[in-house]
């Protein structure tokens, strides 16, 4: 089994695997300043809420190692992408460490990267442990739906939602996956079943639109999918499509889990109406490659998420466990327990 980090600290340098690039071709980035990151963030070359918090806090290292400042880095960092809150605890954690810090620019240097590390080091952890909370959700033989990419990729290893699909494959359950092609960037076909792929996990590519057709005709046991911001009352934000496919599920009599970080879930945020929602290019839409598909002069509306509404979503799976409703209950009760863990 092929295995892989999308994230890695190397030689004062934050090394990324681009994923614009796949599947034509495995390349790296080699990032030296928070701009290079904002970018790279911006540009989707780094996607998946975890990872870019992740890549955020190194951001804010490079920052350091430069002699830049921080507030313009941090406010640079946090233009890049508005719904991942993942994006916005990460920055927190590393200007609670450099804010009024007292000392020389190489201790700070140093608290810095230690701090990103540790995010880094944190997010893996927690990911196997979301794989692992999951498994009793899992039937021996198990066909499951996944949307968009919440994998390796969308992580610093192993991933959330495509995790528990790789955790169950790991522990010797014959799992089939099926992947939403997550249109318009096309974040299933080309990057989940890439990953499926390199870790020999059988998979099938669906088009967005089949989902319910594929929950009809083969019977799927469940669906999972990441979030980029999860709600007090558990509405749930995450690539665009999500939605429709947890009414297809509720339909069909399928259960809908949410698998993240417990860093996803925004208690500030009372409910999914209060969650901004990306919209980008167009272009994103009108043209396939380099070919356009869509008339000159005809409007679009290109938003990145969409909010499933929490009485669609079955469960939510964390590192500190699973929250059902009423989720204004249990998601509280796990951010405290998450904290407590990390204390």
């Amino acid at each position: 089994m092929s295995t892989f980090r999308s994230i890695a600290w190397e030689g004062g340098r934050l090394v990324l695997l681009d994923q614009r690039r796949i599947p034509e071709e495995k390349t790296f980035l080699e990032l030296e300043t928070p701009g290079e990151v904002a970018e790279a963030i911006r540009t989707m070359a780094v996607r998946g809420a975890p990872a870019i918090g992740a890549a955020a806090a190194f951001g804010v290292v490079l920052a350091a190692r430069r002699g830049e400042d921080l507030e313009a880095a941090d406010a640079r960092l946090r233009a890049s992408r508005p719904t991942a809150v993942n994006l916005f605890w990460a920055l927190d954690r590393m200007k609670r460490v450099w804010a009024g810090f007292a000392g020389g620019r190489e201790e700070l240097v140093g608290a810095l990267e230690a701090e990103a590390l540790k995010i880094a080091e944190e997010d893996v952890a927690a990911n196997k442990a979301i794989g692992r909370n999951a498994l009793p959700l899992i039937p021996d033989e198990a066909k499951i739906l996944h949307h968009c990419n919440t994998g390796s990729l969308a992580t610093v290893d192993y991933g959330t939602a495509l995790g528990i699909i790789r955790i169950a494959h790991e522990a010797g359950k014959k799992v089939h996956a099926f992947l939403d092609e997550t249109r318009p960037r096309l974040q299933g076909a080309r990057l989940s079943a890439w990953e499926l792929r390199e870790l020999g996990i059988p998979h099938t590519v669906i088009a967005d639109g089949a989902s319910g057709h594929v929950m009809q005709k083969f019977g799927i046991d469940l669906v999972v999918v990441g979030a980029d911001r999860i709600a007090r009352n558990g509405d749930t934000a995450n690539k665009i499509g999500t939605y429709n496919l947890a009414l297809a599920a509720r339909y069909h009599g399928v259960p809908f889990y949410v698998a993240a970080p417990t860093s996803t879930i925004d208690l500030e945020t009372a409910a999914g109406a209060e969650i901004p929602i990306e919209e980008r290019s167009p272009e994103e839409l009108t043209h396939c490659g380099p070919v356009r598909v869509v008339p000159e002069g005809s409007p679009v509306y290109n938003p990145a998420f969409d909010v499933t509404p929490a009485e669609l979503i079955t469960a939510i799976v964390t590192e500190a466990g699973l929250a059902y409703p009423p989720f204004e209950e249990s998601l509280p009760a796990l951010v405290r327990k998450a904290k407590e863990e990390r204390s």
